[in-house]
């Protein structure tokens, strides 16, 4: 039967196990550094104790045990033994540097600095241990596996704690580490924590699905045996020789199934897994295409993994099919090593036969863009909800025109996929086409979509954006640009404030500068330069006579004379301010998919108004033409490069519209009608009058309404005059 590396707590462990299990699969280590570091970690923990009762010094021993199951080098499963010594012994990293060497000793220090950090709240310490996490991550990946390792035992071992304890550290574990072996690829160790974080955090799931598992374990291992037997037979009918494993599913992730298609567990079909293991990628397709003509497949099931690897450089088929006496079974087909990078993910990098460094492993791109991210936020609740969200494997892969793969998060959008492209592409974007057909930003992505991004010069990211984004990539670039928009407009206004009231005094913000009359306000408020300050004026932090009265040189001027004009530069400025932080949707009279700041205008063949059922679409240089929904000037090719827009309700401005009038023509017509108009609380914008041969009058006026439901009252009104014949809008 298939089994993931079996991790399970070790009482008896001792450094002869540790040394018999690394000479298994490394026989040329130096067995007696690694006997060294066992002896110095037990002796600096000494008369120490788990919570089980237990000596500490079996915590490190699993710990490396677990590392050495992952196949990782010697270094690294000595840095597992010495691991808590520095945080919990004393000793320091020198003295760990100088007994084994530098590498061990980074990594020892990378662990220790994940946690040895004391913050005003459990919270707070949480997150910037998660911060120091993706720093030490981006050094080198080692230090997380043996985080990993650290955190699967103290799973393994947590009924020993306070029940309120449990839940907290297995949410935890849940929330980042499950993600993070998910990210790296180590399945095993992902599965196994799962499993874990359900036990204690919903003991009574947990224990109803061990029961029913429990239940029909020998019928399950005979349905297993049978099946295995099975595809063997019909691959050697091919002539190919395969490995061909079997077993149940994780508890977690038959809880999945059952939460997310609302069923109970007799309702789950799909409860087993098999895995064949081929010697290189072509048996691999060999081997799928007779298992899809044994048996039949299940549509929409089928996932390539070979032709597009995930991100974590995870490769397999993914197949489900209908297996003997008719049960739902998944398959996975992949070769030998794939099985091993599956299993072990990142760790399998680290050739221990080569004794390649940190250094010399393969860098990930997203743990990159992590430690950008922990660069440019400030805020460490916004920081772990990107840390929960972008380490999440569920995602999509999605097509360049050029035919490149991008892989985007799960619901990510073609906003997403222009930042993922290039900031700029982002920046600019203003619809895309996915599949040929364009679509708005806040389409939600498919895998297999092939998407180009339509960008405009014009284009600018706006606050709204921050709704449609998903990665943290792309709401990180948003920010940056909203940041800088009104870092630049605070700065501009600032300026211009404190420029007015030093005019007043007879100086100006250059002269102040040049007598070095700043430095003192500048040293006490930790201001750097005249730059912040403007910016810090503009928005609202400072006033002109905060400014005024923190110099010396301007607040003795200031005293001296009583200069009425400074009230009303403070009533300037304070206005100006609140002006700058006050963020409206009443620039336009239509939100495109979201958004109400994108360039817009109203076709003129139709002018809608508000009320009216609309249609936008994009025009090249010139952002989105707004249409009726019934105009006849909306062709096919039109239709082709819709994009969705609504009225804004937050905008109260009138729109022009044209109506015409046919009346009976008769002398002071005109005049009625405009005085019935302009009775309505209705403006004229103009009028056109015509006599027609049949002794009737068309008048066609331009006026101005707020939306739909006005026009109607006015058009009502000119309908109820006698003399008139018919209204009709234009």
């Amino acid at each position: 039967m298939y089994q993931n590396l079996d991790f399970s707590h070790e009482r008896d462990l001792t450094v002869d196990d540790l040394v018999r299990r690394v000479e298994a699969y490394y026989p040329d280590a130096n067995f007696t550094m690694l006997r060294k570091a066992y002896l110095f970690a037990e002796k600096a923990h000494a008369g120490q104790k788990r919570s089980s009762g237990e000596d500490y010094i079996i915590h490190p021993m699993n710990v490396a045990a677990t590392l050495i199951r992952l196949h990782m080098d010697l270094d690294t499963i000595m840095a597992g033994l010495l691991h808590d010594v520095v945080e919990d012994c004393g000793i320091s990293p020198q003295e760990i540097e100088k007994e084994f060497n530098q590498g061990v000793a980074d990594l020892v220090v990378g662990l220790t600095k994940i946690s040895k950090i004391k913050f005003k709240s459990k919270e707070e310490s949480q997150i910037e241990n998660f911060r120091k996490m993706v720093v030490a991550m981006a050094k080198d990946l080692r230090v997380i596996i043996v985080k990993l390792a650290d955190r699967m035992h103290n799973m393994r071992t947590l009924q020993y704690v306070s029940d309120e304890k449990q839940k907290k550290i297995a949410q935890e574990t849940l929330d980042i580490y499950v993600p993070l072996a998910s990210r790296l690829g180590i399945n095993s160790v992902k599965s196994e924590l799962e499993d874990l974080c359900l036990r204690f955090l919903k003991p009574e799931i947990y224990y109803r699905l061990a029961e029913k598992v429990s239940m029909k374990k020998s019928e399950r291992d005979t349905y297993i045996r049978e099946v295995i037997s099975t595809i063997k037979e019909k691959l050697l009918e091919y002539s190919l020789h395969a490995e061909v494993k079997g077993r149940p599913k994780h508890f977690y992730s038959i809880y999945k199934k059952m939460t997310s298609r609302g069923v109970d567990f007799e309702q789950v079909q799909d409860l087993l897994a098999f895995r064949i293991i081929v010697g290189n990628i072509t048996e691999c397709y060999k081997a799928l295409g007779i298992i899809h003509s044994s048996f039949t497949p299940i549509p929409g099931r089928f996932k390539d993994y070979i032709a597009i690897p995930k991100v974590n450089n995870y490769q397999s088929l993914h197949t489900s099919v209908i297996g003997p006496r008719a049960e739902r079974i998944e398959i996975q087909i992949r070769t030998t090593e794939m099985d091993e990078v599956a299993e072990a993910g990142v760790a399998a990098h680290w050739k221990y036969k080569e004794g390649l460094a940190g250094k010399s492993a393969p860098k990930l791109d997203w743990v990159q863009e992590l430690l950008e991210y922990n660069k440019n936020s400030d805020n460490n609740r916004e920081f772990l909800d990107v840390i929960k969200n972008d380490i999440d494997l569920d995602g999509v892969f999605v097509f360049t025109p050029k035919g490149d793969v991008r892989e985007l998060k799960y619901g990510a959008t073609p906003l997403d996929f222009a930042y993922e492209i290039h900031t700029e592409v982002g920046h600019h974007c203003v619809g895309a086409k996915v599949n040929g057909k364009i679509v708005p930003l806040r389409h939600i992505l498919k895998s297999g979509d092939s998407v180009e991004i339509l960008t405009s010069k014009t284009q600018a990211p706006t606050k709204d954006w921050l709704n449609i984004a998903k990665s943290s990539k792309a709401r990180s670039k948003i920010k940056q640009w909203l940041l800088k928009v009104e870092r630049d407009e605070n700065r501009e206004l600032g300026r211009d404030i404190l420029e007015k009231a030093f005019k007043l005094l007879g100086t100006n913000i250059k002269s102040l500068v040049k007598k070095n009359d700043f430095k003192e306000f500048f040293d006490e408020s930790h201001i750097i330069d005249e730059e912040e300050l403007c910016v810090l004026v503009g928005s609202g932090k400072y006033s002109a006579k905060d400014v005024i009265s923190a110099i010396p040189a301007l607040r003795d001027m200031a005293e001296k004379q009583v200069i009425p004009e400074i009230e009303e530069i403070e009533k300037y400025s304070s206005e100006m301010t609140k002006n700058v932080r006050k963020k409206t949707h009443g620039d336009n009279a239509v939100i495109v998919d979201g958004m109400s700041d994108v360039m817009v205008r109203m076709a003129k063949c139709c002018n809608p108004i508000p009320g009216d059922t609309i249609v936008g679409f994009i025009t090249r240089g010139r952002g989105i033409t707004v249409h009726k929904g019934d105009c006849n000037r909306v062709d096919a090719e039109t239709l082709l490069r819709t994009i969705k827009v609504s009225w804004n309700k937050g905008f109260n401005f009138t729109h022009p519209v044209s109506v015409r009038v046919m009346t009976q023509d008769k002398p002071g017509i005109l005049s009625l009608i405009s005085k019935t108009i302009n009775n309505s609380g209705i403006n004229i914008r103009s009028a056109m009058a015509k006599s027609m041969p049949d002794r009737k009058g068309s008048f066609i006026f331009e006026i101005e309404v707020k939306d739909y439901s006005e026009l109607l009252k006015t058009i009502s009104s000119i309908e109820a005059l006698e003399e008139v014949i018919s209204v009709t809008r234009v």
